[in-house]
Formats: C-alpha cells, sequence, structure tokens
C-alpha cells in the first residue's frame, strides 16, 4: 500500500469572496488555481489557492459563504494551518505581515521559528522555518506563484502541518497511527506526529484536550483536512484499511480535480483522503489557472443560472519582482 505522505489540501471557510481572494493571492502571495462552486452547495464559490502548478501539498480551499458569522474555536476541530517557509525567510515574513497591519506573534516550538496571525475571518494561520523548506531550492522556487507579489526566494512553500483541538489524544492518535502518522516530539500539552519523508504538510500536531466547549463552525474556521492518497487504487485499499479499524468511511465522492473519501477521527475533525491525480490543470492550461469559473459536467447545463447567483469577483494579478514566469 503506497504511505500517505501528508496533506493533500485544507479547506475553510470565508464570509467575503472578495477579500478572502485579494488576502491570499496579494497578501500571502499564493496563486489562485481554482475558482469553482461547491458541488454539494452549487449557489457559493470554492476557491483554491496553492502553488504556481496546484501542487498537493500547498492547497488552501475556502467555501465562500458571504455573511456567514465568526466561527467558535473549541475542541474537535483544526486550531491553527501552517506553511513552511526557509528558515532565512522568517524575518521578511514578519516585517511583511506586519506592514499588512496584521498582528504577528512570533514564538519557537520543537526548535523552528513560527509566526502566528489571523486572516480577516480570524482563520488562524501559521509561517514555519523549516530547514526542508530550503533543500531543493531551485525546484521550490520554479513552483513560486506567477503574478505574486512574493519574491521566489521567500515565497510559501506549502504545508508545514495543521494543529488539531482534541478531547482524547490517545483515541487521535491511533487513527493518526494507522494512517502512517508516528508520534516524534512533545512539547508540554502539544503531540507532534509525522509521516516519514518530508512532504509537505507531513507533520500533525495535536493539543491535549484544553478547557472549554466544543467549536462552532463559521467563517475562519476549518471545515476539513484532506490528506494525499497516490491514486485511485491506493485510496480503496486505504479505504478497506480504515473501515477495518471501525471508522466509518463514505463512498468515493467525484471531485473533478482529485476522488474523496470522507471520515471522522474519534475526536471530531473531519478527515478527507483525496487523490493527488488529475490535478488542477484537468480543464484549462496551467498559464491561466483560475481566471474562469469552472463547472464540473453534471453542471454545466446550469451555468447561467449559477453565474446569475454567485457575486462578482475581480483577480488582481501583480507580476512577480524579477517579472511574470513562463513555462
Amino acid at each position: 500500500m503506497k504511505p500517505i505522505v501528508g496533506l493533500h489540501h485544507v479547506t475553510a471557510i470565508t464570509s467575503n469572496p472578495q477579500r478572502n481572494l485579494d488576502f491570499y493571492t496579494q497578501v500571502l502571495g499564493l496563486r489562485f488555481v481554482k475558482r469553482t462552486v461547491n458541488f454539494d452547495d452549487p449557489g457559493s464559490y470554492h476557491f483554491y489557492f496553492g502553488d504556481d502548478l496546484g501542487s498537493p501539498g500547498t492547497i488552501l480551499t475556502f467555501f465562500a459563504w458571504p455573511g456567514a458569522p465568526r466561527g467558535v474555536l473549541g475542541t474537535g476541530e483544526t486550531a491553527a494551518t501552517g506553511f513552511e517557509v526557509p528558515p532565512g525567510s522568517i524575518d521578511f515574513w514578519e516585517r511583511h505581515l506586519r506592514s499588512e497591519g496584521l498582528a504577528v506573534l512570533r514564538t519557537e516550538r520543537f526548535d523552528q521559528v513560527v509566526l502566528s496571525f489571523a486572516d480577516p475571518d480570524g482563520m488562524q494561520l501559521e509561517m514555519v522555518g523549516r530547514p526542508q523548506a530550503t533543500e531543493a531550492t531551485d525546484v521550490r522556487e520554479s513552483a513560486a506563484p506567477r503574478f505574486s507579489p512574493i519574491e521566489a526566494r521567500h515565497a510559501l512553500r506549502g504545508f508545514a502541518g495543521v494543529t488539531l483541538h482534541e478531547q482524547a489524544v490517545e483515541k487521535t492518535a491511533a487513527v493518526l497511527a494507522t494512517m502512517g502518522f508516528a508520534p516524534v516530539a512533545q512539547q508540554g500539552t502539544r503531540f507532534r506526529f509525522a509521516a516519514q519523508g518530508h512532504a509537505s504538510g507531513n507533520c500533525i500536531d495535536v493539543l491535549a484536550p484544553q478547557p472549554g466547549t466544543s467549536g462552532r463552525l463559521g467563517a475562519g474556521s476549518v471545515h476539513h483536512i484532506a490528506f494525499r492518497a497516490a491514486d485511485d487504487a491506493s485510496q480503496l485499499e486505504w479505504r478497506e484499511r480504515l473501515l477495518e479499524q471501525g471508522l466509518s468511511v463514505t463512498p468515493v465522492q467525484e471531485r473533478t480535480y482529485f476522488r474523496s473519501i470522507y471520515y471522522r477521527e474519534p475526536g471530531g475533525v473531519l478527515f478527507e483522503l483525496a487523490t493527488d491525480p488529475p490535478g488542477f490543470a484537468l480543464d484549462e492550461p496551467l498559464e491561466s489557472l483560475g481566471e474562469s469559473l469552472k463547472l464540473p459536467p453534471w453542471l454545466e447545463s446550469k451555468r447561467p443560472m449559477i453565474e446569475r447567483q454567485l457575486p462578482t469577483i475581480e483577480l488582481r494579478k501583480a507580476a512577480t519582482p524579477a517579472g511574470e514566469k513562463t513555462l
């Protein structure tokens, strides 16, 4: 069975599509990889942001629900989503984020410098200085988003991982162990689990039970986190293994750019296992990813109605400091 090497994507909720689009492209410098709709709620946008190629392990997605009330963070939720950057870029990012008016907390965790801040909806984000983000620099810089105001050498390299607020660390740890994430470190009430290798998003931190109530989903909340399945066959094998562990796993769901299965781990966080292929260049050229609304075949006949329902947005494309990239 091919291993799960890390996160595929993280999906959250935004209350303001244009503000969300501007923040992640203009402030964080991610590429707008895909504009489509929530397949289960086609009257609302589903945005995808990532590196220039839309690589698994770099994709942050949002359900855009205008006017959604702010979520409440609590147990059974993803508490923070971390991006990895070269350690030498931490000072740049601290200055840049503060220049954008963001409150930034600088700390150290497991011998790595971490910058903590929130997006306009209150979603908790982190920049983590990881040595592996410097490895294969040429390859990683070549995937830096075009049209970005952030220089390639400082560009986000993908996910570092996520932090989960849990009700019972042991039960969550058992599921992570089944998925190939082993305990590697502990700092106070924070437990770190990691998959083998150095893929983006290979670390999952679990916080021991926290005082307070369960979380309430809303703007700024993470809806679910998705792990990587190498291909369709591997996904089906993992589904059988997860079912054998007593988890309630959905049948395979078609998401056009990947296929998905879903299951809720014992602490309450919704997990997804998404295939790497076919990817985001399936229905539009790599050069123009995210520039037009893409719908799955079964919704194409409803395009006029869907387009009338969706709010107007504008993708503001800034050339990179070195100029627009070409392939």
